[in-house]
């Protein structure tokens, strides 16, 4: 019987690293002159209204419970791919992928995307503290992904998926399926939904 693969391990030098990555992303996000907090001028710890212009602009959101599921995603990639001292870099390979995820998704083509192809129709971007805020929400899922039973984790991700889906009409499923492939069908149905 083949043993189980331990679960990774973030060394303080990864965790470091990890670190400047999310710092660099945020100077690259200023550089592209994304708004530093809210344009409202403050900062939440929670904004649940995701047709406000404050969406996507605070700590958390409707959306941080995606970013989490990023977290799981990329913890079980590195978990069964990886080998050796790769799995050490495994939390800065994922900060990585999710700060470019978030150059990418703060940039003209994505943000217009996002108004024609989904019921995001003022969509702006996200501010700097809402885009460091979804990569700490990832690494937070990354981290929680090692210490619980992969059940548990996936689980999780379902009741996050499904929950999200009745409580605002979105998920991380819809979005990525509405950002590659609009169906006009679930964008009047999401736009009808009286999103919170």
């Amino acid at each position: 019987m083949i043993s189980p693969r331990p679960p990774l391990r973030i060394p303080p030098r990864a965790l470091l690293a990890a670190l400047v990555l999310a710092i660099l992303v945020a100077l690259l996000l200023l550089a592209m002159q994304r708004p530093p907090i809210c344009p409202c001028g403050t900062i939440k710890l929670w904004h649940g209204a995701v047709q406000s212009s404050e969406n996507s602009q605070h700590l958390a959101d409707w959306y941080s419970f995606s970013h989490i599921i990023h977290g799981f995603l990329f913890y079980a990639a590195a978990h069964f791919a990886l080998r050796g001292g790769a799995r050490s870099w495994a939390l800065p390979a994922a900060v990585a992928i999710e700060g470019l995820w978030e150059l990418l998704e703060n940039s003209p083509i994505i943000i217009n995307r996002y108004r024609d192809a989904t019921i995001a129709l003022g969509y702006s971007g996200d501010s700097i503290v809402n885009s460091l805020a979804d990569i700490g929400w990832m690494a937070f899922g990354f981290v929680l992904a090692g210490r619980l039973p992969a059940k548990v984790t996936i689980a999780l991700a379902l009741v996050f998926e499904f929950g999200t889906l009745l409580l605002i009409r979105d998920n991380l499923t819809l979005n990525v399926l509405m950002l590659v492939w609009p169906i006009e069908a679930i964008k009047t149905w999401q736009g009808a939904g009286g999103m919170l």
